[in-house]
């Protein structure tokens, strides 16, 4: 019988099945996250998939029609019945019949990512742009007509000094009841942009009005999308939510997505689609648990890279693709909601996007910089916002400098053997004992480690269902600082290392943590395909960060800031031990959190803010990774573990590493041991 390959995103993991094999045995046999309550009869629902269409290159598969099997009746009842959004298929009832690419939408996974992206405090001077004011408006005189409106915006204008007013049909339909209603006494909602032109009557009330004024701060990753709600009169954060970008489906970085425009017409409008309802379906959510209604919601600033910053427009995103990666603008935008279809705001709510800083540095980066004002700094300091394409600052008082560097997905769990994104049960933290080199680990939900009583009994409702991104970088970092890696990232045999964890597997070898298959559960191993994955990753990262420091012309920095949802995780000793950031004391390197979330909330809460950060985006300078001869050089040199050339004596200070090599092997007396030549 033949076989078709089937691809799961967002995990990654792939395989071949016979065809006829329904989707959810394919889940399973792939250690795939996807629900099932029932048992595959299609009562539950818990199942629901999202099929692709069209060629994905990053996969090196086309999606063709049928292949999935038809829609038949038990999906047609459910549908009946409860409803299935379009494009969605029972997981246990489609079979597959040809080569696939499959999405498992959040609310089909099991163990629900945890959305690392929560918000930090900030002290910030109020000034946002949307404002409440009671007035009172001058009844209507036959001797001296003038309209409603009219009269409000004299109101407004000798009562709080606002020079000009517009609005909107929706105000305008409210108007006259309103002023009636009240007294002639209302309360508007009035949006002032930053810059010149009349402000904006948003919203009217009769009388005073008692309820809330909101807004969003919204971090549009590419894989993750963060929503922070927050009380616009204190600037308290009242509630923060996030969601997987549903936009996954079409390839895990911008040039996947990219590519997927570019191969499939009307592939854009397809994935913009996808981004809007998943952030307006992250917006409702978000409010109802917070019991804020829509009309409460009057703003939304938004901070994303160039790509989804084009995506979430409706701009095609092909020019990104393909040098000299122009925008269609890199300027700031305000908007209104509806223009971006949310629905869950007030119909006349204002969306403001920060500015990019170039083709492959964005909104997103810019709000790293409002957050971290790298341009006040008296040190040097570089800013890295760790991501599937992380941002990268460098600069001080004198100038600031900024890149991207294409890191891809490994370091959120993607791409890696047993790697999944961080979720209840999935492993986050490691250590190995450097003389009995067995480990011990964190999972996500639990403070107990897995050597400590009780640990069973703590984890026994979530299990142990893979390693998340922090887990593997503190993984492979150990398995250095223990001697069971070398510098060129190869894994050593059993007799080479001493430890009967490292198993072949294939041509090389495997390092195994848990082995969980006696109860059902995963095996877990750090691979070597898994450990070349991490270095190509963390390669490209510190490649883009020492292009930088040649432009300014120095080795070494003052301090690191590691940002993101996933920098906000990483150990600064592993990411040093693995290379990922330059040499520098480790009381130096510091994590920001969420900085581009960061970012939003203070121009969501000043528009000082915006005009501050428009202004500093146009005085950093762009340094181009795709286009620098020296990134090559500096990619390859950083392959090795923590680098081949560039010296790390801070971390020397603090973890000697040993000195082995697993290549071609060695002497049965020196166990494969070799020390590498000097000079």
């Amino acid at each position: 019988m033949q076989d078709a390959l089937v691809i799961f995103t967002p995990s990654g993991k792939r395989g071949r099945f016979p065809l006829g094999t329904p989707v959810l045995t394919a889940a399973r046999q792939l250690g795939v996250d996807l629900d099932s309550v029932c048992g595959g009869r299609g009562i539950c629902s818990k199942c629901q998939i999202t099929p692709g269409q069209g060629a994905f290159s990053k996969h090196g598969v086309t999606v063709a029609e049928g292949a999935l099997s038809a829609w038949n009746a038990v999906e047609q009842r459910y549908h009946d019945k409860r409803g299935l959004k379009p494009g969605r298929r029972l997981g246990c009832q489609a079979q597959v019949m040809g080569d696939v690419v499959i999405d498992v939408p959040a609310e089909s996974q099991v163990h629900r990512q945890v959305v690392r992206k929560a918000a930090s405090a900030r002290t910030v001077k109020m000034d946002p742009a949307t404002r409440l004011y009671l007035v009172e408006v001058a009844e209507p005189d036959m001797h001296e007509p003038s309209g409603d409106l009219e009269r409000l915006a004299t109101a407004l204008r000798t009562q709080w000094d606002i020079p000009e007013i517009s609005a909107g049909l929706e105000v305008l339909r409210k108007l006259q009841p309103a002023l009636r209603a009240g007294g002639w006494q209302v309360t508007v909602a009035v949006h002032a942009d930053h810059g010149p032109g009349p402000q904006r009557i948003l919203d009217i009330w009769p009388g005073f009005y008692e309820g809330g004024l909101y807004g969003l701060a919204i971090d549009l990753g590419s894989t993750t999308i963060a929503a922070h709600l927050c009380d616009l009169r204190t600037g308290e954060v009242v509630m923060s939510s996030g969601v997987m970008n549903p936009q996954i489906r079409f390839g895990e970085d911008l040039m996947s997505r990219v590519s997927y425009a570019m191969m499939n017409p009307g592939g854009d409008v397809e994935m913009t689609r996808a981004v809007r309802e998943g952030l307006d379906g992250l917006i409702a959510a978000l409010s109802e648990e917070a019991q804020v209604s829509a009309r409460e919601i009057f703003e939304a600033v938004i901070v994303c890279n160039p790509g989804m910053h084009h995506l979430l427009l409706g701009v095609d995103p092909v020019e990104l693709g393909q040098a000299p990666f122009a925008l269609a603008t890199s300027g700031a935008l305000t908007l209104e909601a509806r223009e971006l279809d949310l629905a869950a705001v007030n119909p006349a709510a204002r969306a403001y996007l920060l500015p990019c800083i170039a083709g492959h540095v964005g909104a997103d980066a810019a709000a790293v910089a409002l957050s971290e004002a790298p341009e006040t700094s008296e040190d040097l300091v570089l800013v890295i916002d760790v991501g599937t394409n992380a941002e990268i600052l460098l600069g001080d008082r004198r100038r600031v400098l900024a890149c991207s560097s294409p890191t891809g997905p490994a370091f959120e769990g993607a791409q890696i053997s047993s790697g999944q994104r961080a979720a209840p049960g999935a492993i986050e933290r490691v250590e190995i004992a450097p003389v009995t080199r067995e480990p011990r680990f964190r999972v996500i939900g639990c403070e107990l480690w897995s050597d400590d009583p009780g640990f069973d009994a703590a984890i026994a409702a979530t299990g142990i269902t893979g390693i998340c991104g922090s887990g593997i970088i503190e993984a492979v970092a150990e398995m250095r600082m223990a001697g069971l890696v070398d510098a060129s990232g190869l894994i050593g045999s059993a007799d080479a290392t001493g430890s009967w964890r490292c198993q072949p597997e294939g041509r090389t070898h495997a390092y195994l943590i848990h082995d969980g298959t006696a109860a059902g559960g995963p095996r877990i191993t750090v691979t070597q395909g898994d450990i070349r994955a991490i270095q190509l990753a963390k390669s490209a990262l510190y490649a883009g960060a020492r292009l930088l420091m040649d432009e300014i012309g120095t080795d070494r920095v003052d301090r690191v800031v590691l940002a993101g949802a996933f920098g906000a995780h990483i150990s600064p000793k592993h990411a040093m031990v693995l290379g990922m950031i330059p040499d520098a004391p480790l009381d130096k390197v510091t994590s920001a959190g969420n900085a581009a979330g960061t970012g939003a909330r203070i121009a969501l809460c000043s528009r000082a803010a915006r005009a501050g950060i428009e202004a500093t985006v146009g005085r950093i300078h762009k340094v181009e990774t795709a286009i620098e001869p020296r990134f090559q050089e500096h990619f390859v040199n950083a392959n090795a573990l923590p680098h081949a050339v560039d010296p790390f004596p801070e971390l020397e200070r603090v973890v000697p590493l040993p000195d082995v090599s697993f290549n071609t092997g060695g002497s049965a007396g020196d166990g494969g041991r070799r020390r590498r030549r000097r000079g």
